[in-house]
């Protein structure tokens, strides 16, 4: 990072971002295109070996899938605004680095790459409804970890997230770049849904409008750390022409996040399931269309370990199918 302004080199990225490769793109077209009926049969393989080739500009292929999550607390979650508390998060990743994660598992069996990372745990973010959840610097520095955390040489790179709090964060941070009410935006259900809608508009008034107008204020003033890391993340892979897959509320409101500033910003990231909640799905087809899976999963990583085998198995269909023979 070079600017004073601790949000400047952020712009400047998002600024000048490589552009899709359509002539890459129009090559898997031709040859599904040349595959005859299996080309066809591929369905949406193809779309996915095409938006691989569409970044990476090669020939579809995943040899080094990265899942990551990011595990961040929330001073907002103090309020008791769902059913975990702040040291549940903690407790989250060190079952996860134990093997007991459902992401764990799926990882382990089919050699995908896992990568936890703790973003000051013991530091929670104040409490957006009384202050900013953290400041300009401590929010840029936190996307410049997410930047550094998806580096080395990776070809694929999926993004989820631990965090109690994280989202009503997410929610709170759509809320305030889509407009509207917060009861639109969440994810939650039932009496608790109604109340975390109350703490989110009484806290948007709170920051004042004139101060959401720019989406990295959104993100320091309601976000959370693994919301700024995961959007350091997808700025990352685009400058490397790595494609992205999307898991959670908070990575979906990571890339709104971005997308805001850019409307170009995601086109490299797809989302990797629905997770059965309107908000959430609703906000995905506002960045990237149809998920690649319909799971309901809710669990971090999840999802995302899933739809890497599916990227990477497209990849592989793609790369070895042939026509059928001719009688």
């Amino acid at each position: 990072m070079t600017s004073a302004l601790p949000f400047d080199d952020f712009r400047a990225l998002l600024r000048d971002m490589p552009e899709a490769n359509a002539f890459a793109a129009n090559r898997v077209r031709e040859r599904i295109t040349q595959l005859g009926a299996a080309g066809a049969g591929l369905g949406r393989l193809g779309e996915i070996a095409e938006w691989l080739t569409t970044w990476t500009s090669r020939p579809p292929v995943v040899n080094r899938p990265l899942i990551a999550l990011f595990a961040g607390n929330h001073g907002i979650a103090a309020q008791g605004l769902g059913a975990e508390a702040i040291a549940d998060t903690a407790a989250m990743v060190e079952h996860c680095a134990a093997g007991g994660a459902a992401v764990s598992q799926v990882c382990g069996a089919n050699d995908l790459g896992l990568k936890v990372f703790d973003l000051a745990l013991d530091v929670p973010t104040e409490d957006f409804t009384a202050s900013a959840a953290f400041d300009e610097r401590g929010c840029a520095a936190t996307m410049a970890f997410g930047m550094e955390a998806v580096a080395g040489g990776f070809d694929l790179v999926a993004l989820s997230s631990f965090g109690v709090g994280g989202e009503l964060a997410a929610a709170a941070v759509v809320t305030a770049l889509q407009g509207g009410k917060a009861d639109d935006w969440i994810v939650a259900e039932g009496e608790i849904a109604a109340r975390q809608a109350q703490v989110i508009d009484a806290a948007l008034a709170f920051h004042g409008a004139g101060n959401l107008r720019d989406p990295f204020e959104v993100l320091r003033r309601v976000g959370g750390r693994e919301i700024a890391a995961m959007a350091g993340g997808i700025i990352a892979a685009r400058t490397e022409r790595i494609p992205v897959l999307l898991d959670g509320y908070p990575a979906l409101a990571a890339a709104a996040l971005l997308q805001a500033v850019n409307a170009d910003a995601v086109a490299h990231c797809r989302v990797a399931s629905s997770i059965g909640q309107p908000a959430a799905d609703r906000l995905a087809g506002l960045l990237s269309g149809a998920p690649l899976l319909d799971l309901g999963a809710s669990q971090p990583g999840v999802a995302a370990s899933l739809a890497a085998i599916l990227v990477q198995s497209a990849a592989q269909v793609f790369g070895g199918v042939r026509a059928l023979p001719t009688a």
